[in-house]
């Protein structure tokens, strides 16, 4: 429904007004409104009903709803982006609001910056102080008088919220697939582990279930509609732009394990997506803030600590970089004609591989670049049917992925360095110096670079923080050093 009345500089505030989940359907609403405008409501939906919740399991379903209701209201928060927030029909607690206002804050910041917004001290989540039989979303007694002048309709809160109750979920993980290298690195490598695993994603994209129906395991599609209002308010001048998608995503797969009853939700975000782009003036903005490794430890441990004790959210490749990972994925040619990581031509599909690849957006380069040291050049030519590196126009796109005269593009690339190491060993590379791209960094780039600053060894070592499950990072570990 349109509102002839949004003007986006005007709204004072934005609401959560309900979210509920129909167990017979396995249908979610998520449901929002600035101020007294019409509502937005959002539907999830998750395959397999209808789903029979326990004592704790219930609590736990509706615990991580709302966690999700919360999350999920990014996309709709930033059309205003108003001062004030307002939570309707349940309240939370200081530790949730620092963790919702840390993805806000962070997860926009692409957003604030292409928008000309300062979103810090902006966003403010309304909590109250823990109640004698419950904390967290079930806690009672909100700061906010509007806000408790509603939570008279709020379900009773439930005691055991106060801490994550252990569910006794089956050893099962349910894993993220984007249609890309990385998930499809992590599924081969949970299969060789022997690890039960669903392949799991958001949405209708043919390209992700081509994808993962070549994996040849168990698939779980999840629906998600946003609210067609956002569209409306699109069209009357509300803010647009990048919002924090992987936190969105992985509030609802969290969701989805305990509704498949699963005890592991992996993503495959590498150690690169904890780095953004340098912007003169700026400072650090990172695209992929919620693929890093601050919202994956914050995230994670709350999953534990609030919704279910014995629910691991995780990222397998963390301790990777993305050379690590494209290495990984060169070991097996499995899924050369399914795979794509275009963001540009992502929902086209064709017999021709120039059909999954468009070639000149920024992960086009990047894939094509990190791929090229570890593969032989006529297989990854034929995966993206041209040789970019042999395409003088696209100089400018690989300058911005070396910053080299340019920051990092706003995509999920890995760092400078990862980018100037491949490039650095492509040019002594007799199949590869001659391509028009590698002659130019010979000739203009590297002289100006400190030699071991290209060295991609380093690079490819395998460590740092990470939450996979110790016992089988220990399986994984030489697998992925090899």
């Amino acid at each position: 429904m349109s509102d002839p009345k949004f003007q986006r500089d005007e709204v004072a505030a934005f609401r959560f007004v309900r979210c509920g989940l129909d167990a017979q359907s396995g249908i979610a609403q998520l449901v929002y409104a600035f101020d007294d405008g019409p509502e937005l409501i959002e539907t999830v939906t998750f395959p397999g009903a209808p789903f029979e919740l326990d004592g704790k399991r219930a609590a736990a379903v509706e615990q991580a709803l709302r966690l999700l209701h919360l999350i999920a209201g990014v996309s709709y928060y930033k059309a205003a982006v108003p001062p004030e927030i307002r939570i309707e029909g349940y309240s939370i607690d200081a530790e949730t609001a620092a963790l919702l206002e840390t993805i806000y804050v962070n997860g926009l910041g692409e957003f604030a910056y292409r928008n000309g917004l300062n979103l810090h001290g902006r966003i403010k989540f309304p909590y109250s102080l823990p109640s004698p039989i419950g904390r967290g979303v079930g806690g009672e007694g909100p700061e906010h008088p509007e806000v408790g002048a509603r939570a008279e309709r709020a379900p009773q809160p439930l005691s055991q919220w106060d801490r994550g109750s252990k569910l006794g979920l089956r050893h099962h993980a349910l894993v993220a697939i984007g249609g890309g290298k990385d998930s499809l690195v992590s599924i081969e490598a949970l299969r060789s582990a022997g690890v039960d695993q669903t392949v799991t994603w958001i949405g209708n994209s043919q390209l992700i279930a081509a994808c993962a129906a070549r994996t040849g395991l168990p698939t779980l599609n999840l629906g998600r509609a946003l609210a067609s209002g956002l569209f409306d308010l699109n069209r009357q001048g509300a803010y647009n732009g990048h919002i924090p998608v992987t936190a969105v995503n992985s509030a609802i797969l969290v969701l989805a394990a305990i509704l498949q009853g699963a005890d592991q939700v992996v993503f495959s975000n590498e150690r690169s997506a904890s780095y953004g782009s340098i912007i003169p003036g700026t400072g650090e903005v990172n695209h992929q803030w919620s693929k890093g490794w601050a919202f994956e430890s914050g995230f994670g441990q709350y999953v534990q600590q609030r919704i279910a004790s014995d629910l691991h959210y995780y990222s397998l490749l963390r301790p990777l970089s993305e050379l690590a990972v494209a290495r990984q994925f060169a070991k097996t040619d499995r899924y050369d004609a399914h795979f794509s990581s275009c963001n540009r031509n992502f929902h086209i599909l064709g017999e021709r591989p120039v059909n999954r690849w468009c070639g000149v957006c920024p992960k086009c380069h990047f894939v094509f670049l990190a791929l090229a040291p570890f593969m032989p050049k006529p297989r990854l030519v034929g995966i993206f049917g041209r040789n970019l590196l042999d395409d003088a126009s696209q100089a400018g796109g690989f300058d911005a992925l070396l910053e080299f005269q340019d920051h990092k593009p706003f995509e999920c690339v890995g760092e400078g360095q990862e980018s100037r190491a491949a490039m650095a060993t492509l040019a002594s590379r007799p199949e590869w110096k001659e391509d028009a791209l590698v002659a130019r960094f010979v000739r203009e780039i590297q002289p100006q670079l400190v030699a071991s600053e290209l060295e991609i060894a380093p690079l490819l070592n395998i460590g740092g923080e990470h939450r996979v499950p110790a016992a089988l990072w220990e399986q994984l570990r030489a697998n992925f050093a090899a």
